[in-house]
């Protein structure tokens, strides 16, 4: 187990965050918690101590959120996001943190600036599900290498203005099924061990914490502020990760 104070003081607020993106809350923010924890140990370490927590999250999660679900994006979006494990599972010894924290971070600021600078129209279509393969796949991608895959497919969900409690109960499926692809190959990767798993577990009670303050609070956020803190934490998340990357 972990003991150095120094990293419980980054992880303490990392997994709080995740939780409360769990929950929907504040949902970008969640990208944080990896780049957080990685302050203190390595970013494969860091996703692997993570990885339990999120399992209790997502079970709590899910409890709370499964019936308001958009079943037609979870057809879509999972077997993408499944492709995208894969694809991260292949890479996973290829690609350095630096490199890992760069591309998400551009990734993101990229989304969100042709967010930000190129709003669809009121009259658009729904982006098309070409587009949902391809962002729900490099969600999967970014979620397996760092935990950071909500930006990716918030780009996509977000323009079809959704519930705020529809949208975090999508998303909340969309990650448990990815989230439980990851056990074996982070297994088969040599990131399921004894001191990350006993980190993990005096970790966890902090986990539903995070997702039952969340979930009291997506049920009364206006939708407008809803969507601006996603875009805040998307925007805090790239920024965090491509600073991570340019001083390695």
């Amino acid at each position: 187990m972990i003991t150095d104070p120094a990293f419980y003081a980054v992880a303490v607020p990392a997994v709080l965050l995740m939780g409360l993106s769990k929950s929907g809350f504040g949902g970008g923010f969640g990208a944080l918690a990896v780049p957080l924890m990685a302050l203190a140990v390595p970013v494969p370490q860091a996703a692997a101590i993570m990885l339990p927590l999120l399992a209790v999250m997502d079970g709590f999660g899910l409890a709370a959120l499964w019936q308001q679900r958009d079943r037609a994006l979870i057809r879509l979006l999972i077997p993408a996001g499944l492709l995208g494990t894969v694809l991260g599972t292949l890479l996973f010894g290829w690609l350095s943190g630096p490199v890992v924290a760069g591309i998400v971070g551009a990734v993101t600021l990229a989304f969100l600036a042709i967010r930000r600078f190129f709003p669809p129209r009121a009259d658009a279509p729904p982006p098309s599900r070409a587009l949902g393969w391809v962002l729900g796949a490099t969600s999967g991608f970014t979620s397996f290498v760092a935990h950071a895959g909500s930006p990716p497919v918030g780009f996509y969900v977000m323009p079809l203005k959704l519930s705020p409690v529809v949208f975090t109960a999508t998303m909340s499926v969309f990650f448990a099924a990815i989230n439980l692809s990851k056990w074996v190959p982070y297994a088969w990767l040599g990131l399921i061990d004894g001191q990350n798993m006993s980190t993990s577990l005096v970790l966890v009670p902090l986990a539903p914490l995070g997702v039952w303050l969340g979930v009291r609070f997506v049920r009364h956020v206006p939708q407008k502020l809803f969507y601006g803190l996603f875009e805040l934490g998307m925007l805090l998340t790239g920024l965090k990760l491509l600073w991570d990357a340019l001083l390695a």
